[in-house]
């Protein structure tokens, strides 16, 4: 069926009433089968499994990856290849778009453990129960799920706001139910074949991989004489270096400091290559930039200051100079001050997104009648009975496992409420969620009430991320399915199954990647950063935490002219960025992102974005199978390169604590 849609004139003059009874007449798919057993289940498991390359994705980048297209890809193949084979129907447009929807929801539950609550564990040295994250989180997301229905009337069926993100992925649908499916399976062959060689590749680079083919599997230890198991170093400099030593070769520095204390590597992770090419050249020549600026220029500068020196550790050991001690000691600083004033600058420059919150509350609906969808349509009762109770859940969840203050608690839900009303609008109108300075606006509120307890700026803070999260994504979930004709309260109960499913999927994942138990079987909140996972979203928390907590005058000098500059820079770049409508070609946030993540996993993702811009150039023509193959299977590709890379690191993950 092709899309249909109201006209502009339409949109401003017909009552909501109006606008519902097109709907129904024109768009709604009826009993067509949607939310089922089968798409319930689908979406389940592919939500929980996306959602852990999401966490493995965010605890080195700090991105939120969506999983909406992927999922969709991936239901639609299997479905088309059950049907093909006589086992099974195939899926309905709308049972696909609920299981994207249920996945989509599990994807976006990794935020809070990739920012909030690891950068609280970070600064309290203190491990949260599992239970208490899950139910603190399930929390938070069900009150964004009732927050945004209420929303769902006004943005979607009155308004008819364009929710970029969600419209895409209705088209995407209704071209893959539309052309007998040639376009999905080709980019889920894709995929697949994508997917397969990069997990054959992370295999080799793997420890743990290796030590189950070549001591379990082969018995090579027995009859060989392996003592450890042969891996390809996923850094290729450490054969240079190894080669170096032995042969008295030299050994890179930048004013007498070693590349490698300054992270200066080079690091074949395809993974980082296929978040590369979904971020775009723009960004990733921002973070390539804010990386060298700190790495080769900054750091080597300050270590020969003496404002980065080597520390003692409270167990009395040495703590070298290293990446980790670079950012944690000096660079952190001005990257918080670049991405702060840079995502607020922007926030502020958009007065749409304001504004638009007033549009037409004045204006009185001309139709008292009987509300044509509400036998489709989530009753609102639900909300507002629902609302009160979760607050309150979530206000005391706040309170009794994180110790931030009843008065706190409580004063932080009108803000949160406030903020998460402009996120929803914000991803309306562009997409865009922005969740980062929101939820800052929170962290620096909260902070000046009581700046002694971290817990009291982060977990408000984080509550405020959360909510605004599932408020504006399930939002954004709502709007395909708007337009095909599903039945919008079966995607807010898919919601709800994709945030179990999230919660289900990933805690437990975190508590292994991130806080595996030593010998003895304990766990520390040491093993949170490492060199494989910089949690650079974490870093930036608890950056803002410690500024809140310490004050600015704590601060080498060097670090406080640091962040002036990095502010005003910030400010520079982002009126630039409005000035030229979008065309100048940095970012402010993307540059203190560089700052935080490791070297040389912003050269992978710079090798990613310039592959595809420059493939992207090279073929314009979609006639071509260039322009098929690079640009039209560039999410495909990259979504293989991540999914292939994250699930054989979690593999191996598992494999170590197992083996």
């Amino acid at each position: 069926m092709a899309l249909q849609q109201l006209s502009d004139e339409q949109i401003r003059t017909w009552t909501r009433a109006q606008k519902d009874e097109w709907w129904l007449k024109n768009v709604y798919r009826g009993d067509m089968a949607q939310l089922t057993l089968r798409s319930a289940l689908t979406g389940f498991l592919l939500g929980g499994i996306l959602s852990g390359t999401a966490l493995y994705i965010g605890g080195k980048t700090g991105i939120s990856i969506g999983v909406g297209l992927t999922s969709v890809i991936l239901a639609f193949a299997l479905f088309r290849l059950l049907a093909s084979s006589g086992l099974a129907k195939d899926f309905t447009i709308l049972e696909n778009n609920c299981s994207q929807s249920i996945a989509t929801a599990a994807g976006y539950m990794v935020m809070p453990m990739i920012s909030a609550l690891s950068a609280y564990m970070l600064i309290t040295g203190k491990i949260i129960p599992w239970w208490q994250m899950m139910i603190w989180m399930s929390t938070c997301s069900i009150l964004g799920v009732l927050v945004a229905f209420p929303l769902k009337r006004r943005f979607i069926n009155e308004d008819q706001l364009p929710f970029p993100e969600g419209r895409a992925c209705g088209v995407v649908l209704d071209t893959l139910y539309s052309d007998d499916g040639d376009t999905g399976m080709r980019q889920a062959k894709l995929l697949a074949k994508t997917a397969l060689w990069t997990a054959a590749f992370q295999a080799i680079v793997s420890d743990g991989w290796m030590k189950l083919i070549q001591f379990k599997l082969l018995m090579m230890d027995k009859w060989a004489g392996l003592v450890e198991p042969w891996h390809l170093h996923e850094r290729f400099d450490d054969y240079y270096y190894m080669y170096a030593a032995k042969a008295d070769l030299l050994i890179p520095k930048i004013l007498g400091t070693d590349f490698r204390a300054l992270g200066l590597r080079f690091n074949a992770d395809l993974a980082m290559v296929g978040v590369g090419g979904l971020m775009g050249i723009r960004v990733a020549n921002s973070i390539l930039l804010g990386s060298i600026i700190n790495f080769v220029f900054l750091a080597p500068w300050m270590i020969q200051r003496g404002d980065i020196i080597e520390r003692i550790a409270p167990s009395g050991k040495v703590v070298p100079i290293s990446r980790v001690e670079i950012v944690n000691q000096w660079g952190l600083w001005w990257a918080v001050a670049i991405m702060v004033v840079g995502s607020i600058v922007g926030l502020l420059a958009k007065p749409e997104l304001f504004t638009g919150l007033f549009k037409g509350f004045g204006k009185k609906e001309q139709n008292t009648g009987p509300d044509p969808v509400a036998h489709i349509e989530l009753p609102l009762m639900v909300s507002y009975i629902g609302i009160p109770i979760f607050s309150v859940l979530a206000a005391w969840t706040t309170h009794e496992f994180f110790n931030v203050p009843w008065l706190l608690s409580f004063i932080s839900l009108p803000l949160i409420f406030i903020l998460t009303v402009i996120c929803a609008n914000a991803m309306a109108l562009t997409s865009w969620t922005p969740t980062g300075a929101l939820s800052k606006i929170t962290q620096f509120s909260m902070g000046a009430i009581d700046s002694s307890n971290p817990a009291s700026n982060l977990i408000p803070a984080g509550m405020t991320a959360e909510v605004a999260s599932n408020a504006s994504n399930l939002l954004s979930d709502i709007k395909p399915g708007y337009m095909l004709g599903a039945k919008p309260r079966q995607q807010a109960v898919g919601h709800v199954i994709g945030i179990f499913s999230g919660a289900i999927a990933c805690i437990p994942l975190y508590y292994l990647l991130f806080l595996p138990p030593d010998a003895d079987g304990l766990r520390s909140t040491a093993t949170i950063i490492s060199e494989k996972f910089a949690f650079p979203a974490a870093m930036q928390w608890k950056g803002v935490a410690e500024l809140i907590a310490k004050g600015v005058s704590s601060l080498p000098a060097s670090a406080i002219i640091a962040m002036a500059v990095a502010a005003i820079a910030a400010v520079v770049i982002e009126v630039s960025r409005i000035v030229t409508k979008g065309k100048f070609p940095l970012s402010a946030v993307s540059i203190g992102l560089g700052v935080v993540l490791p070297p040389d996993s912003c050269l992978a993702m710079w090798i990613g974005a310039a592959l595809f811009w420059w493939m992207g150039r090279k073929h314009p023509d979609p006639k071509t199978s260039g322009h098929q193959f690079w640009v039209e299977g560039c999410e495909p590709i990259c979504a293989g390169l991540i999914s292939g890379a994250a699930l054989m690191g979690i593999g191996n993950a598992i494999i170590n604590v197992l083996l």
